[in-house]
């Protein structure tokens, strides 16, 4: 374990809040993957290997139309406050500020977290991983929206959105910045203070564990990704299609299920140009996966150790669709000039404020562009567009619209106290809002607790406990919006648009909608605006309603400039 997880763990949960006398409450927690696709885990189809979070899914209950909000900063803050992200002030990114309500890029203070509430009922709380959540992230800046002031008790991990997994920036101990220290990998690490945090614990707790992985950049060391090699060579056309016959075999997807097309700006596998380089893109993302995977065993395993594996509520989720972002491959990779050959090393002990610096640690500039192959330090790539798509079979489109291949997610529920028949599917359209009230009523808390100011909104979600036990839960309208791309579930009808691009919402964008009957048409792929003008004027109208209500409305798209 890594010296300063040590110093952390140290004496942690000295000073728990008195437990409430009532029946035994479970220990929660809930995992955040970052950036992975709906059919990256083996228990979803995948033939990546992930057996520790396939058996809370085999173990527990397979939630198949669970959705979240389609980007990073959204999905947390509507995962921890159980409200749309315009609500909770988090309409866009953290780092991407407006003064407009819905998009503030700094949590609400009069919105209660899931921390903040469960802190009330005599649980310890911690979290571990990626927070990006606070408009400030300097050190000498105002720490309000950080997680010790938002409910946690304890912090490891980082406050922005990306980094280096071998030397990341603004890693964080409490509310101190510190360093990574020399063997550093920020996934090990996380897992290594989870499983810290809950071997000293004392009593009920709540732990968020917020993995960055396997968010770019690829980064993980090379002998897990020598690991890897070969079990991706069929390519993306061929996996896809093993993936989407798995996925039906394991349930998790009907006969109305079809595979949506491989886009133009995919090329067929036999015609890839850079392969070797495209493989080992794929296995780098698989290695950060497995290291994951791996922790999080290292997690079950201490809850086994203290016996308290059997009470303890488990969600794992992902944040977002697969990546399609070019980060790092917008053009070939060039020769380091004679500057960048010069070493520039620093110290261990120093921490890092930069989400990406020029150099690592051991001096090595920092290399991007098509053909280098990622994993070291001293590279900066995502895994493509190709790769994404596999990721989201069988859906269309990526992490930031909000079709459902940016908005699918596995959620998978563990809990052997409270689920009588593990192994089930849970078919009901679901979404993060869900997750706390169902932790609130796990832990025999009110729902409609007045907790927090008069001006907060009401809680969207509903618990997910009467599934538990294959109840029908209430019908709802669900909604979404992000960076112009819009979206409205009312049933099984889904209405659906797309802007040009991420950053503005022109006048052509304004009615780009696209209407789907999901039970008949899963994948988004028949369009039914033209058949059914009703019903699609009818939902156009809601939509604005719930756009409005939520705070979405009025946003701060500008008309692109031409």
């Amino acid at each position: 374990m890594h010296y300063f997880i040590l110093l952390v763990a140290l004496g942690i949960f000295s000073a728990v809040t008195p437990f409430r006398e009532m029946r035994e409450p479970p220990n929660i927690l809930i995992i955040l993957a970052d950036d992975m696709g709906y059919s990256d885990i083996g228990c979803f189809g995948s033939e990546l290997r992930t057996p520790h979070i396939d058996r809370l899914g085999y173990r527990g209950l397979r939630f198949t139309q669970f959705y979240n909000t389609g980007r990073c900063s959204p999905t947390r803050a509507s995962l921890l406050t159980g409200l749309y992200p315009h609500q909770a002030g988090m309409g866009h990114l953290s780092t991407e500020n407006h003064p407009l309500p819905g998009y503030r890029g700094d949590l609400r203070a009069e919105v209660p977290t899931l921390a903040e509430y469960l802190k009330t009922a005599g649980y310890s709380t911690f979290m571990t991983g990626k927070w990006h959540l606070a408009e400030n992230t300097a050190y000498d800046g105002p720490k309000h929206n950080w997680p010790l002031q938002r409910g946690f008790d304890h912090f490891f991990g980082t406050l922005n959105g990306s980094g280096s997994f071998f030397d990341p920036g603004t890693l964080t101990s409490g509310n101190t910045n510190i360093p990574p220290g020399e063997g550093f990998y920020y996934t090990s690490a996380i897992s290594d203070s989870a499983a810290a945090y809950i071997r000293s614990s004392d009593g009920p707790f709540f732990g968020y564990i917020a993995y960055t992985a396997p968010h770019w950049p690829l980064h993980a060391p090379a002998e897990v990704i020598a690991s890897c090699k070969g079990q991706f060579d069929a390519g993306w056309d061929k996996l896809r299609d093993q993936r989407f016959r798995k996925m039906q075999s394991l349930g998790i997807i009907s006969d109305q299920y079809q595979l949506t097309k491989r886009p133009s700006s995919i090329p067929a596998w036999e015609e890839e140009p850079m392969k070797e380089w495209q493989l080992r893109r794929m296995e780098v993302y698989a290695a950060m996966i497995h290291i994951m995977d791996e922790g999080i065993g290292q997690i079950l395993a201490v809850l086994e150790e203290k016996g308290i594996l059997n009470n303890t509520l488990i969600f794992y989720l992902h944040d977002n669709g697969g990546c399609q972002e070019f980060v790092g491959t917008h053009k070939p990779v060039e020769p380091l000039t004679e500057t960048q050959k010069v070493l520039r090393p620093s110290p261990y002990t120093l921490p890092n404020p930069d989400k990406k610096p020029a150099y690592t640690r051991e001096g090595q500039f920092i290399r991007m562009g098509n053909g280098l192959m990622p994993g070291p330090a001293n590279t900066w790539s995502a895994y493509g567009e190709g790769w994404a798509n596999l990721s989201n079979t069988p859906f269309r489109e990526y992490k930031q619209w909000v079709h459902e291949g940016g908005i699918a997610s596995p959620l998978l529920i563990h809990w052997p106290a409270g689920i009588s028949s593990p192994g089930g599917l849970r078919r009901q359209p679901t979404h993060l809002v869900d997750i706390l009230p169902t932790c609130l009523e796990a832990a025999s808390m009110a729902t409609n607790l007045p907790f927090g100011e008069a001006s907060a909104p009401t809680l969207e979600g509903q618990s997910l406990m009467p599934a538990f036990t294959d109840r029908p839960l209430r019908p709802r309208i669900l909604f979404w919006e992000h960076g112009g791309n819009r979206a409205l579930r009312d049933g099984n009808w889904k209405l659906v648009s797309r802007t040009r691009s991420n950053k503005f919402f022109g006048p052509a964008d304004e009615d780009t909608w696209e209407l789907y009957h999901l039970e008949n048409d899963p994948t988004e792929r028949v369009n039914l605006r033209a058949k059914f003008p009703g019903k699609t004027r009818r939902l156009i109208a809601r939509y604005y309603q719930e756009a409005i209500r939520t705070q979405a409305l009025p946003w701060p798209w500008k008309p692109e400039l031409k």
